[in-house]
């Protein structure tokens, strides 16, 4: 008896000097929302709180960096993601006092009493901005400094892309790199640039937008949905997925790997599935599918299983969009609502968006407690 005790008690504490070597800190994925002041001018910022409150959501994502709804969230535990318009980026570029003048007006007043966290200069600007590209870089590094003037040293500083417009070759995901007209000017000096700051690479993700382009892609896998055959192989890899969000996630840490920056956290700006569309050929475009979407993604973000080539997953991730935004004018474009609420501020689907998803040592942990349990049991049935 005393040898088999003694040989549990040499696993146990070789089992503990293990968990002694995983991470100290838990880290956590985070579930937030976007919300556009300009889009919703009918809305009085403090009903924009209330809103998030209800839903239980601790993140919001300011499209518009509006002053009136950054003091409602003061004195809240409801974290800000603030974007400064592609408009301002060649300004700000040319001079830190252009920088200095921003956060003057929309982070001085209100910081740290709201609790403002990222500021991604412009959004999509390659592709909404193509012109301002070059100056992107500059711009950010002249947000960042400005900041550091200011003594604000908890705030980082990145700028939004869009998958689809960044991305080559989606899928088999190692087979992912940045185009080429965006690779050396760009991408890679914010690269390393995100690097230096511990900042985050922020990326819109939308799979409905990948599915609607490539019609080989199953609506199932788009959708997260569970059937034995939903699932592609990256046979250069050898791993197999079983969403199109992973897919996604997973091409860009290979795009990053190509340009030598693999380990960069990544946020998810932008996701979402839209519930309506006024175009007659969108028919997946519907209600169901959006739930079906949004409450398998937040299913998955709280599992903590992470993308198959990264194992605590994305940082956080922002659902687009809060409420339906209102069309104001007829237009021939197409008009689609993506909101989780509606124009009343009534919810639109019943999903649990509270809590933040464990990442990263849940499943080492699992693996390491069923070890410890067949040690014991080897132990002492001998």
């Amino acid at each position: 008896m005393s040898l088999r005790f003694s040989n549990f008690f040499m696993s146990l504490i070789f089992s503990l000097y293990f968990i002694s070597l995983l991470p100290r800190s838990t880290s956590f994925s985070t579930i937030g929302v976007t919300y556009s002041a300009a889009a919703n001018t009918h809305l009085p910022p403090e009903h924009i709180a209330t809103a998030i409150n209800c839903l239980n959501i601790t993140s919001l994502r300011l499209q518009d960096s509006d002053p009136n709804v950054i003091r409602a969230f003061t004195y809240t535990n409801i974290s800000l993601f603030l974007t400064i318009p592609n408009s301002l980026v060649p300004t700000i570029a040319s001079n830190r006092t252009n920088a200095l003048r921003w956060l003057y007006v929309n982070v001085v007043p209100f910081y740290p009493r709201a609790k403002i966290t990222i500021i991604s200069v412009g959004n999509d600007i390659l592709e909404v901005s193509p012109e301002f590209a070059e100056l992107l870089v500059p711009a950010i590094r002249n947000v960042y400094l400005a900041l550091g003037d200011l003594g604000i040293r908890k705030i980082s500083v990145s700028t939004t892309f869009s998958f689809i417009n960044v991305i080559t070759t989606p899928f088999p995901p190692s087979a992912a790199k940045f185009q080429d007209s965006s690779g050396d000017n760009v991408i890679l000096p914010l690269l390393q640039f995100l690097r230096e700051t511990n900042s985050s690479f922020l990326m819109n993700v939308y799979p409905y937008n990948l599915f609607r382009l490539n019609s080989e892609i199953p609506i199932g896998i788009a959708l997260f949905k569970e059937h034995p055959f939903n699932f592609r192989d990256d046979l250069t890899t050898g791993v197999r997925y079983h969403n199109l969000f992973d897919m996604m996630i997973d091409a860009v840490i290979s795009a990053m790997a190509v340009e030598g920056h693999e380990d960069i956290p990544i946020i998810v700006s932008e996701t979402g599935w839209p519930s309506s569309s006024t175009s007659p050929y969108e028919v997946d475009a519907n209600i169901a599918y959006a739930e079906m979407y949004l409450k398998a993604l937040v299913g998955h973000l709280k599992s903590g299983l992470g993308t198959p080539l990264r194992m605590e997953g994305v940082a956080e991730t922002y659902i687009y969009e809060l409420f339906d935004t209102e069309s104001k004018q007829e237009t021939k474009q197409t008009i689609r609502k993506w909101g989780i609420l509606y124009p009343n501020m009534t919810r639109k689907y019943n999903i649990n968006f509270s809590g933040s998803a464990r990442i990263g040592r849940s499943r080492v942990m699992v693996k390491l407690a069923i070890g410890i349990f067949l040690v014991f049991v080897l132990c002492f049935s001998q």
